[in-house]
């Protein structure tokens, strides 16, 4: 029979028995948090088509809202219905874990977004252009910079809110990213939620051609990481025979039941497993931004506008931090005697090289940015502590640190002067006196950062801290504590710039924000205080959720 013939024969074996083709089983109730998101992206998108341009701003910001808050209330709903613990499994023919770390990191995913979403819809900050209130994103994002084109939307008072579905579709693929199950999906969920953030990060409206080259650094470093990702899910799938993590987990411990000949050929062969497993975790240390994969962070986080610089900078780590601890605990528990060594390397020179590198820095959001790789450094400490109080210390750290940097980032939008944010060290000095409320939250924000008691910082990293110690690792916790020790002399250096100088006399204004930016604000500021003065409630919380299921 030909190979022509052979396939007829299946199709119209497949067309008489219609009934033999398996429907996929998909639990539509505990994906619901992730399908709520991508719908009103959808949504967002359809407003953008169809809604006269003075109407999109309210919708959008309605659509965004409604949406992230109806999808936390559903990780808080599967979350109460023992779906983090009890009833834990692997829904959507094995695609996705439903899970305490899962629902934990989606839950903080979507307060991230919300508040996020909150200092995106910021217009009070610039001064109003040709009658008309502005936000921090280009007036026209296709035009070019300083074009007539550009000038003309200015003037007719256009304003960009296609930023909102953007940040709906990010979201979507950061709630699949921590809970993907198979190679695949990790990668079709890390896609999902890098390219909205590449656009977002070419989108200011001040300073536009530093914006896009931000942005474009951004997308062809990203390219790369995807690239050596996905290289890493082809040959450990060439290893195991499988993308799922629990077959390929099964693989390395050498626990299969039926081996096939091809199976047999592969398994012996370590040199996939260890370079497969060594590039997929290229892939997710890039978007951690650990080093020596970092270089994209300050650039990026100093064009992109502010807000989109918070929310990146907030969530983008819990989900791949997420991605990782699974990749780790899940499906390379059996390598840990390989993983280990590389994984001190890279926490050692990420704690170092992030603290060491912002004592130079001048600009706020550089400094910002170098200290986020710091503190990814004292979470992979966290990660390599191999113990169940490792993955709930580095689920309470994240939840911490993203809302202190959302805060952070909120105060950097107000400081301006002439030309936008004023984001130069030099003129933030003596803001203490021009703005004490606003230094004074800046200076909250600054001392959770350096990890001083009875803030958030403080309790994240003794958690983290305590979990490496017991876990083995009591020098990854001595360098861990120097480098504390170094980000706490720049976080302190920036208090006494505003505080004891001089204001200068073409300082810039403290811009007074909505109600928006207020709210994110004193969120950020409330959870900082709360997780510092009384953190034991959370850290049971990351402590139940800190269950993997396989």
């Amino acid at each position: 029979m030909t190979h022509a013939a052979t396939v007829h024969s299946l199709w119209t074996t497949a067309a008489a028995a219609p009934d033999k083709i398996p429907a996929p089983h998909i639990e539509y109730g505990q994906l619901a948090p992730t399908l709520i998101v991508l719908g009103a992206a959808i949504v967002g998108v359809l407003v953008e088509a169809f809604l006269p341009r003075a109407q999109r701003y309210a919708a959008q910001l309605f659509v965004s809202v409604v949406s992230l808050a109806a999808a936390f209330a559903a990780v808080v709903g599967l979350a109460a219905s023992d779906y983090g613990t009890g009833k834990a499994h692997v829904a959507a023919m094995g695609a996705v874990a439903i899970d305490g770390p899962a629902l934990f990191l989606q839950g903080t995913i979507l307060l991230v977004a919300l508040v996020s979403v909150f200092t995106f819809a910021e217009r009070r900050l610039d001064p109003v252009v040709h009658g008309n209130r502005v936000d921090s994103f280009a007036a026209q994002a296709a035009a070019i910079p300083g074009g007539d084109a550009e000038k003309a939307a200015v003037k007719a008072g256009f304003t960009t809110t296609e930023v909102f579905p953007l940040v709906l579709f990010a979201v979507g693929g950061m709630l699949v990213f921590p809970a993907a199950n198979d190679l695949l999906t990790l990668f079709v969920a890390l896609e999902v939620f890098s390219l909205p953030l590449y656009v977002l990060c070419a989108l200011a409206r001040r300073h536009r051609m530093l914006s896009q080259e931000s942005a474009v650094k951004y997308f062809l470093l990203g390219a790369f990481s995807s690239a050596f990702l996905l290289f890493g899910i082809a040959l450990l799938y060439g290893y195991a025979g499988t993308v799922g993590y629990a077959g390929i987990a099964d693989v390395v411990d050498g626990q299969v039941r039926n081996v096939t000949p091809a199976l047999a050929g592969t398994m012996g062969n370590d040199a996939l497993l260890l370079i497969g497993g060594a590039m997929v975790l290229m892939g997710l240390l890039f978007k951690i931004g650990a080093v020596p994969f970092h270089m994209w962070t300050p650039d990026v986080y100093q064009g992109a506008p502010t807000p989109v610089t918070g929310f990146m900078a907030a969530a983008t780590k819990v989900a791949a931090f997420g991605a990782l601890l699974r990749l780790l605990y899940v499906v390379l528990p059996g390598l840990r005697w390989d993983w280990r060594p590389v994984m001190w390397g890279v926490a050692i020179v990420t704690m170092l090289g992030g603290a060491i590198v912002a004592v130079t820095q001048t600009d706020v959001k550089r400094l910002l940015a170098y200290s986020s790789i710091a503190h990814a450094g004292f979470i992979l400490a966290g990660v390599i502590a191999t113990t169940p109080e490792g993955i709930s210390s580095v689920l309470f750290y994240l939840a911490a640190y993203s809302f202190v940097t959302l805060g952070a980032f909120a105060v950097v939008t107000l400081v301006r002067d002439a030309g936008g944010e004023a984001t130069h060290l030099s003129k933030w000095a003596g803001l203490g006196r021009r703005s004490p409320l606003v230094a004074a939250v800046f200076a909250v924000f600054l001392l959770a950062f350096a990890g001083i008691p009875l803030t958030s910082g403080f309790a994240g990293k003794f958690a983290v801290f305590k979990a490496a110690a017991d876990g083995g690792a009591g020098a990854l916790v001595v360098v861990g504590v120097i480098s504390s020790a170094i980000a706490a002399f720049f976080y302190i250096r920036v208090i006494v710039l505003m505080f004891f100088s001089e204001p200068r006399t073409d300082g810039p204004s403290v811009a007074v924000p909505s109600p928006l930016t207020s709210s994110a604000i004193a969120i950020g500021v409330a959870v900082t205080v709360v997780l510092g003065v009384a953190p034991q409630y959370f850290l049971d919380l990351a402590g139940q959720a800190g269950v993997f299921v396989r």
